[in-house]
């Protein structure tokens, strides 16, 4: 789909589906020329995510569509973001062709957030998986026009473009199905955002650089599996010659968990290949990074990825392990495995890139899942400006955070009895994301960190029109690109 952003001072062009938004109890003003049976209009009610279509009786449009936004002066940019994706999809399922977003609302300074918005839910709304279906019908609509009241709504509307299409890179990666979505094909995905940009570029470490570097912890986790280990190094370097910061994004790959020797049951256990969620968001990141262009900070990205599966060479519980910075892991649980392969993952930063502030992304712990439900994921780790960095984020992109402790009594209870650290907490000390956090919590020097664990709110969340239902989020990509605008 072609998507071309522009002014409502610009022409409107001949197109299928005139979309027009409207506020409640406010009669909705069309475009020039554009006419519709008034009787229609006039009984629209503007409620949220209300629609209307209306057949044009002349003028450049063939048929009109009218999208609610309710009411009061302050339009809602995740209202938007809904609406926009409404938008899309009846677009698509009326078999438009081509279809215009025209929204002439007062936007005031918050434009550019609206402009964004709009053209977010509009790229995402028309997400699909069809890569694998022999009958998959093409899309229909092939060019969506998005024009808005100002310079600032059109700027917003053009960075949305770009940041939907990396959620849908991400999703995509979420939903391909784990025989097809190995550690080796997403560091095939990784190449191909290298070569996005100039400004890009990738490091691939295999099972021997690994080796060498001592990353003890993170091999373990692959010896169950024919599949080899790899560790993504991903890096975006600023046009100018050093940027004001440096920020590294470290993201869970693990392609598919079964549980190792701890094998998990199998009921929904195919949902496990969601378990690489955190790298998939740290990949569609990068490539929001390719088009957005930033002259102001360097990003690194790192993507432990691996498969977890049981074998005569995996893991046993009881084995003990050596990771990157010396630490010695007891593995009580083989199924505890994203934080054996984060861990060395975080040491690697720590040692090799020296950032500024670092964040990884996992989809660690059903704790998070009983704690916070499928619509917020859970933040800690030992910089609060960081962590408030997060949250100020998850509020401005509907990608809600919510922050979690991570007390001593946490880091207490990961302490080992034969080594250094376990990677479960005993029975009954609870709070199973801090206590996951807190293990991650060793490997970060004193670098300042947050962890998210996304285990909820990376597939399984509500229908929001852009998102939802039984398919992965994308969650983290529009996240990680505010916080690196803003944080």
């Amino acid at each position: 789909m072609k998507i071309t952003c522009k002014t409502i001072a610009q022409n409107l062009t001949r197109t299928e589906l005139l979309v027009v938004f409207a506020r409640k109890d406010r009669r909705p003003k069309l475009p020039a020329g554009v006419k519709v049976p008034q009787p229609a209009l006039a009984s629209f009610d503007g409620e949220e995510r209300e629609v209307r279509f209306i057949d044009c009786s002349d003028g450049p449009v063939e048929r009109l569509l009218l999208i609610g936004v309710g009411e009061g002066n302050g339009i809602d940019p995740e209202t938007l973001r809904r609406c926009g994706a409404i938008a899309a999809k009846k677009a698509e399922k009326t078999g438009a062709g081509s279809a215009t977003l025209w929204f002439d609302l007062p936007a005031g300074k918050r434009a550019e957030s609206l402009g964004q918005a709009l053209a977010e839910g509009a790229v995402m709304g028309t997400y699909r998986l069809t890569d694998f279906k022999s009958d998959a019908e093409p899309a229909k609509l092939k060019r969506l026009t998005i024009q808005g009241g100002s310079a600032d709504f059109k700027r917003g509307a053009e960075r949305g473009e770009i940041i939907g299409a990396a959620n849908c890179l991400a999703r995509r990666l979420q939903d391909s199905p784990g025989n097809l979505m190995r550690p080796r094909d997403l560091v095939a995905e990784a190449r191909k955002v290298a070569k996005l940009s100039p400004r890009l570029s990738v490091e691939i470490l295999d099972e021997k650089a690994m080796a060498r570097l001592g990353m003890g912890s993170l091999l373990s986790v692959s010896r169950g599996s024919s599949e080899p280990a790899y560790l993504i190094h991903l890096v975006y370097r600023p046009g100018r010659k050093k940027g004001d910061r440096k920020v590294c994004l470290v993201g869970k790959g693990l392609t598919f968990d079964a549980g190792g020797i701890s094998l998990k049951p199998s009921p929904k256990m195919d949902e496990m290949k969601y378990d690489m969620s955190g790298g998939a968001a740290v990949l569609g990141a990068f490539q929001a990074l390719a088009g957005l262009e930033p002259d102001d900070i360097e990003v690194h990205g790192l993507v432990p990825t691996s498969e977890n599966l049981p074998d005569g060479k995996a893991n046993k519980p009881g084995d003990l392990v050596t990771a990157m910075n010396g630490l010695t892991i007891e593995i009580l649980n083989t199924d505890a495995e994203g934080r054996l392969i984060l861990a060395d993952a975080l040491a690697y930063a720590e040692t090799n890139i020296k950032p500024d502030a670092m964040i990884d992304l996992a989809t660690l712990t059903g704790a998070v899942v009983v704690g916070l439900g499928h619509e917020l994921s859970g933040v800690m780790g030992n910089d609060e400006k960081v962590i408030d960095a997060l949250v100020a984020s998850g509020k401005r992109t509907g990608e809600l955070v919510w922050p979690l402790p991570m007390l001593d009594c946490h880091k207490k209870a990961m302490k080992g009895r034969v080594g250094d650290l376990q990677n479960i907490s005993g029975a009954g000390v609870g709070a199973g994301s801090s206590t996951g956090g807190a293990f991650l919590s060793n490997f970060v020097g004193d670098i300042p960190w947050a962890h998210l664990d996304i285990a909820g709110s990376a597939w399984g969340a509500e229908d929001r029109d852009y998102q939802g239902g039984p398919w992965g989020t994308g969650v983290g990509v529009r996240l990680l690109v505010d916080y690196l605008e803003h944080g």
